[in-house]
């Protein structure tokens, strides 16, 4: 539930959080009640936010301390429990690129924590973290402030404005369905306002196509993303939060993370595989340079 790799001076990324065995099936559209659905194609892959955002900071030229060996990604802080299975999804992707997930997890993931919280950050240099499991991440996210690192919270799943993590993090980048169910405002603009009189943190709001909503002091700003012909946006979201993480590590400024985080997004959706089509560094380069 948590990960990190060796080498060089590219930076390390702790990336904490969910990883599940995802089960794709691919569909010209999303199946009917009582029906039966041939689909065009099957995979399985590995999923999660957590695991999704390792192998796109793997495949950028980060250093990611996750779960998946052949990415070149460290294992070692990835906890096990005894007896309890990996998370799993059925996800339907239609002819659009669009996608339908159904999961499903042991309760006892949810109740895990981390054995040495200091010992996993102490070689990191950023942490992006989900929030699908936050008893796991919250006690990871306080010792990387501790140790003054950028912290960014990947708010994917719904919870309580007054959420900790919020507070926790540097940087929270929401869905536009976590930000909407979690502050009950349709407008993203005025949700972010809400959120940020709960936190100092820098806020922000991806939703899909359309251009990134962030927040520079009270002003409401845009970040353009790049028009593409997506054919599979699963896991594009996750690639996001860790292309944002590491160009943040990096020393890139806020603007030019989001463009860098919206650049690999948008290729990895061109592309079918979940986020095992993450692009890598040149292709992210060359397309910023493009444009």
């Amino acid at each position: 539930m948590s990960s990190a790799s060796a080498g060089g001076g590219a930076r390390a990324i702790l990336c904490a959080g969910i990883i599940v065995l995802d089960e794709v099936f691919r569909v010209d559209r999303f199946p009917q009640p009582d029906a039966k659905t041939q689909a065009q194609s099957f995979f399985i892959v590995n999923g999660g936010c957590a695991a999704n955002a390792a192998v796109a900071v793997a495949r950028l030229g980060g250093r990611v301390l996750a779960a998946l060996a052949r990415e070149e990604i460290d294992c070692t802080g990835c906890q096990r429990l005894s007896g309890v299975a990996t998370a799993l999804s059925a996800i339907f992707i239609d002819a659009r690129g669009d996608r339908m997930i159904v999961t499903h997890h042991d309760d006892r993931l949810a109740a895990a924590t981390p054995a040495d919280p200091a010992r996993l950050v102490a070689c990191a240099d950023a942490v992006v973290a989900d929030n699908r499991f936050p008893e796991f991440v919250r006690p990871i996210c306080v010792a990387a402030r501790a140790r003054g690192l950028t912290v960014v919270l990947d708010a994917d799943r719904p919870t309580q404005m007054s959420d900790e993590l919020f507070r926790i993090a540097t940087h929270v980048v929401f869905s536009s369905e976590c930000l909407r169910a979690t502050t009950g405002l349709d407008d993203l603009g005025a949700a972010l306002a809400a959120i940020a009189g709960t936190t100092p943190s820098f806020l922000a709001v991806t939703q899909g196509p359309r251009d990134v909503l962030w927040r520079e002091g009270a002003t409401l700003r845009q970040s353009p993303v790049f028009a593409v012909e997506a054919i599979d946006t699963l896991g594009a979201g996750d690639v996001f939060h860790g292309a944002f993480a590491l160009a943040l590590a990096e020393g890139r400024d806020v603007v030019a993370a989001l463009r860098f985080a919206a650049a690999a997004a948008g290729l990895k959706c061109t592309r079918l595989g979940g986020s095992m089509a993450a692009p890598r560094r040149a292709e992210v380069e060359a397309l910023l340079a493009a444009t």
